[in-house]
């Protein structure tokens, strides 16, 4: 799994609770993809073994290349579809 060094010392650093494995699954087997502006895309994953017991949406945001991971954070503003 490539991921950019902001991903390595910052994202993981200030979300531990974040696991390397669930961004991988979200890359790979999104419930949801979208490309943004930038040309990074976001994918998203349900993520129902959190810390706190509650599910939660996972959104990942990988480079345009589609598989190096440069952000992970719960995604509190997915649309309910």
């Amino acid at each position: 799994m490539k991921t950019t060094r902001y991903f390595d010392e910052q994202v993981i650093r200030k979300r531990p609770y974040i696991k390397r494995e669930w961004c991988k699954v979200a890359v790979t087997e999104p419930l949801r993809r979208e490309t943004q502006p930038d040309g990074r895309i976001r994918h998203w994953l349900l993520i129902s073994d959190t810390p706190d017991g509650k599910p939660r949406i996972l959104r990942v945001v990988t480079l345009d290349d589609g598989e190096t991971i440069h952000n992970a954070f719960f995604d509190r503003d997915f649309p309910k579809e």
